[in-house]
């Protein structure tokens, strides 16, 4: 046969397919037939591995088939061999179903439940690892008790390897267990290891690899320095200085995780006390994480105060724990026409409390309800309302006294450190609308007393409690100084001022009296609208008066007082102060306003004290708060007087008094809050038998024997209870400001304290 040509095989194959395109058709058909059911085989398998059944709930068993074919893909995914030898690059498959609800399995496993105290110290000679033992042994004693905190354990820092415990907390024994570092660190003068231990903190601080808080695994941290008072008095030569760059640098690394203050001890003269104190500090604290009650975290609405506005302000490269939060812009507060028809520059030519029809009797009701806008309005600039009527703050003067950067005027002048002092009102509401008024008309006014009136007891407990919360949440603020955080805790006095008139409330004598039962002592301010309620007044430690003006149409301007018979009662309640002068220690308070109440008004002040007789005469600058209620009174900067124009309208005021035959002279100032002191002299400027008999002021107040002649039951006057000599720092011309403490700018930079006004010991 001979071979096909390229020619024949077309027709070749033409004569095949003829002849067998029957079975050629059929075998094609069978094999697509295949190729379909390997497919819809494969889809099926699909769906019964990684979808429930359709149309049945998320939870329901799969059947029987994928159950096996489930087993048989995780044990394939599961195998070491299959997986390094048939597995291949490339994103995983999310298998499984969505859970909808919780359940135990998915609880957090960061709870904190138990405390491991890890104690870090460093020693030369012995004694510090001696107070470390002892601290250890202090905490093992005291806190047998409580369960959720373990054993101290003791490290030496030359004897650990710093990665170990400063870059990450050590891994816990069993989950839920986090770690709590106490540090004793003393200072010296020369090259020591503790040089190493700050270069570490430093590098871990700015290594780009290790996270900006590596340390915020930690439950809490705090710091004790020891320094040398003698050799080293101050930070900047040297006292407890790595004490302090430690708690600093510790801050950045826990993301500000310090749960107690900066605690420092003289080791020449009282460390040992200071330790324990601290270290009382120290397990409260612990015990608080433990139980969940957190570290505190500041306190919103506190005070927007040079002292402690460093923080927020500082630059990444000055001492700040963390960046500070983005301030949040206000929107403008939209009132209608009628919202508030009292906050009119001129009163209401209505007398609310005389009308010729009875007005029908109603219920009483809260004076700031709890879903009100007032009380969401009063929280949110850091009011804690107590009851239905009062409240409690924290003035911006504690923070600062607590951080050693100085009190208010009432220690320069009377002996109130800003540390001991809790302000607190009974009534928030008032009877006044007054132009310079700092709470942001957001307080209720009103001429009577028309709502529910509280227990004092309940008041009284509201106000200690709001007022040590808060004060609990300051101690992770930087800069506290652990001693006076200790004193914190124990009320020493009581300023009634915060907001609203205290003498309002119907039950004011009784609160006194709780007051006084726990020997705090109370400093109220009052209007001069409630000339009753003035006379019911009971003993205080000292009665305040505010004279916003010295004329009718002023006070009517300033004050914008609500009774009809304003200048009526102001002048009666000037009687009333006259007739309480010998029973207590009585009060003028100056707000001078540019443009409103300080030109050619030093005449007619005069006249107000000669016709009251006060015992001091306090004239202080207006604190403009730049809120829009000061606006709309015709408020702004313009009208906030220099300190300069602040003393030359005392010294007009005192030359005015003495025209009249009355022997007023300035005793005391601080410049810092613009405020001066005039006092009378032939009660208050006698011989000290501190300086040899020599005349000196004596505007302290010695609160021991104010409480004593209170409970003794017999008639007492202010000569019973006047305190020691006006310190000389305190004294006219010298500033005012205590040299113990210190005075920083915004930077949180110390700052020069200058001497200002003229004339030492006296006028």
């Amino acid at each position: 046969m001979e071979p096909l040509d390229a020619f024949s095989l077309p027709s070749e194959l033409l004569l095949l397919w003829h002849a067998h395109r029957t079975e050629i058709l059929l075998s094609a058909s069978i094999l697509l037939a295949c190729i379909q059911l390997a497919i819809h085989w494969r889809g099926t398998r699909s769906k019964a591995v990684l979808t429930p059944p359709l149309r049945s709930p998320v939870d329901e068993k799969p059947s029987l088939l994928a159950r096996q074919q489930l087993a048989e893909a995780e044990h394939y995914l599961s195998s070491p061999t299959t997986l390094s030898s048939n597995t291949k690059a490339g994103p995983k498959r999310v298998t499984g179903v969505k859970r909808t609800k919780s359940s135990p399995s998915d609880a957090p496993t960061n709870v904190v439940e138990t405390i491991q105290p890890l104690v870090f110290y460093f020693s030369l000679g012995g004694s510090t690892k001696a107070y470390a033992e002892t601290l250890q042994q202090f905490l093992q004693t005291n806190i047998e008790s409580e369960a959720k905190i373990l054993r101290p354990i003791i490290h030496d820092l030359t004897a650990i390897d710093y990665d170990d415990f400063f870059i990450s907390p050590p891994k816990p024994e069993r989950p839920n267990i986090a770690h709590f570092y106490i540090l004793l660190l003393p200072s010296y003068d020369i090259s020591t290891e503790l040089e190493n231990f700050l270069e570490h903190l430093n590098e871990t601080h700015h290594d780009f690899r290790i996270d900006t808080a590596p340390l915020s695994g930690l439950a809490g941290y705090s710091v004790f320095g020891f320094g040398d008072g003698q050799d080293w008095p101050t930070e900047e030569k040297g006292y407890c200085k790595d004490a302090v760059e430690v708690d600093k640098w510790m801050a950045r690394l826990t993301g500000r995780k310090r749960a107690f203050p900066l605690g420092i001890g003289d080791v020449r003269k009282d460390a040992g006390d200071r330790l324990v104190e601290w270290t009382v500090g120290v397990q409260a604290a612990m015990v608080d994480i433990a139980n969940a009650r957190g570290l505190g975290e500041g306190v919103p609405g506190s005070g927007e105060a040079v002292e402690s506005a460093d923080e927020a302000e500082i630059d990444d490269e000055e001492d700040v724990d963390a960046p500070p939060p983005a301030k949040k812009q206000r929107k403008p507060i939209k009132r209608s026409q009628t919202s508030d028809l009292e906050d009119l520059k001129a009163p209401i030519p209505v007398d609310f409390t005389t009308t010729t029809k009875a007005p029908k009797p109603t219920a009483p009701k809260p004076m700031v309800p709890v879903n009100s806008p007032t009380h969401t309005s009063l929280t949110k600039q850091g009011y804690t309302i107590i009851g239905s009527h009062s409240g409690v703050k924290i003035c911006r003067w504690t923070k600062s006294a607590l951080r050693g950067r100085g009190s208010c005027y009432k220690y320069s002048f009377y002996g109130i450190a800003s540390h001991l002092c809790m302000e607190a009102t009974p009534s928030l509401s008032c009877s006044n609308k007054c132009v310079f008024c700092w709470r942001h008309g957001t307080n209720p006014v009103g001429t009577t007393w028309r709502w529910e009136v509280d227990p004092p007891g309940l008041v009284f407990t509201g106000m200690k409690e709001g007022h040590y919360r808060k004060i609990k949440m300051l101690k992770g603020v930087p800069g506290v100084r652990a001693e006076r955080f200790q004193q914190a805790m124990k009320i020493r006095h009581c300023a009634l001022s915060l907001v609203g008139e205290p003498i309002f409330y119907p039950r004011i004598n009784e609160l006194l009296a709780l007051l006084h039962g726990e020997r705090i002592s109370t400093f109220l301010v009052c209007n001069a609208q409630h000339p009753d309620h003035l006379a019911a007044l009971d003993h205080v430690t000292q009665l305040y008066v505010s004279i916003d003006a010295s004329n009718k149409d002023s006070l009517r301007r300033i004050g914008r007082p609500l009774h009809r018979d304003f200048w009526e009662r102001f002048l009666r309640c000037m009687d009333i102060l006259r007739s309480k002068r010998y029973q207590q220690r009585t009060v003028f308070r100056l707000t001078l306003v540019k443009g409103f109440n300080v030109e050619d008004e030093a005449e007619g002040y005069a006249d107000l004290v000669a016709r009251a007789l006060p015992s001091f005469v306090e004239v202080k600058g207006v604190t403009y708060c730049g809120t829009s209620t000061s606006a709309g009174a015709g408020l702004s900067m313009q009208n906030v007087p220099f300190y300069e124009e602040v003393s030359a309208f005392v010294l007009a005021l005192e030359s005015a008094l003495n025209r009249r035959g009355l022997e007023y002279g300035i005793a005391a100032e601080h410049a810092h809050s613009c405020c001066i002191l005039l006092a009378d002299r032939s009660r208050y400027f006698k011989p000290s038998a501190e300086h040899g008999g020599e005349e000196r002021w004596h505007t302290l107040i010695d609160y021991g024997k104010f409480f004593e002649c209170l409970e003794s039951g017999r008639d007492f006057g202010p000569e019973d209870y006047v305190g020691a000599p006006t310190a000389e720092w305190a004294l006219w011309g010298r500033g005012g400001f205590d040299p113990r403490d210190e005075r920083v700018d915004r930077k949180g930079r110390p700052k020069v304290v200058e001497e200002v006004g003229a004339g030492v010991g006296g006028t």
